[in-house]
């Protein structure tokens, strides 16, 4: 290890102390460390060994999103409310830092999913999210029209408050909200789920990775594109927005102790009836 990034929340106190242990550690044994400040829209630099997340889901999401070009392992550390992405909490920092230095880890794999998004008159963007891809209206009281297309044939209009396609992994994100199913994120799929639709049919389709979902807006009413709940593109009627598996992972550092449905379990307080 001689590169660490560590990517925090600004406006935490505990990520800033946090930061400040870890970068003392880190140096203590020659690592150099930066904190980044750059925004989700870049990327690391090649030679980063490391990146360190100090805040919450949203913290890790940004993380993810600088380190994907390179991919990058990404270590979590959970200061929010939720933190399904985080592998440690705070006290046990130092602990997971040493187990990094000996070896002691795994690297976990996660999909990541494209979006190709076309806007009349504008440049082509590809985009890259751990979690989602949504296109939602902007417009307080109006829905908007989605026409859907599966792996190259049309499928369906939805005339609906958003659409989203999610990876496993951001299954309980946005998905959940909207009711949508909990994918181990081990799998490779890609969900697509209404919400609020204007619909009978409102269900989600479970997909194969390899099979592209094709969105376009049909109609004149504000909608964006939403990329991990930060990167937003304004959509004009005719946009486009292309979801696939992406050739490029997420690497997630993880020591093996506790497992995604044990996560899950404890997040929702869930118990035995």
């Amino acid at each position: 290890m001689k590169s660490v990034v560590l990517v925090l929340h600004p406006q935490r106190d505990e990520a800033l102390a946090l930061a400040a242990t870890a970068r003392a550690w880190w140096e203590a044994r020659g690592v150099e460390v930066t904190t980044w400040s750059g925004t989700a829209d870049e990327s690391l630099p090649p030679e980063i060994d490391l990146a360190i997340s100090l805040g919450g889901d949203g913290t890790m999401l940004r993380t993810v999103q600088l380190a994907l070009p390179h991919e990058t392992p990404v270590l979590g550390v959970n200061l929010g409310r939720m933190g399904y992405l985080a592998e440690v909490e705070p006290a046990g920092l130092e602990q997971a830092l040493e187990r990094i230095a000996a070896g002691d880890y795994a690297v976990e794999e996660r999909m990541v999913l494209e979006a190709d998004i076309d806007c009349p008159g504008e440049k082509r963007r590809r985009l890259l999210a751990l979690n989602e891809v949504i296109v939602e209206k902007t417009a307080p009281g109006h829905t908007i029209h989605v026409a859907v297309g599966i792996g190259g044939h049309p499928f369906l209009t939805y005339v609906t408050d958003g659409l989203l396609a999610c990876t496993p992994t951001g299954s309980t994100a946005y998905n959940l909200s909207a009711r949508g199913p909990v994918v181990s994120p081990q799998l490779r799929a890609i969900v697509l789920t209404p919400v609020a639709p204007h619909l009978v049919f409102d269900r989600s389709l479970v997909l194969e990775p390899d099979e592209s979902i094709d969105m376009t807006l049909l109609d004149g009413h504000e909608a964006a594109a939403v990329i991990d709940g930060s990167i937003v593109v304004s959509l004009c009627a005719g946009s486009h927005v292309a979801c696939r598996a992406a050739p490029e992972t997420a690497r997630l550092v993880t020591f093996g102790d506790v497992d995604f449905h044990t996560v899950l379990r404890s997040r929702f307080s869930l118990t035995d009836r």
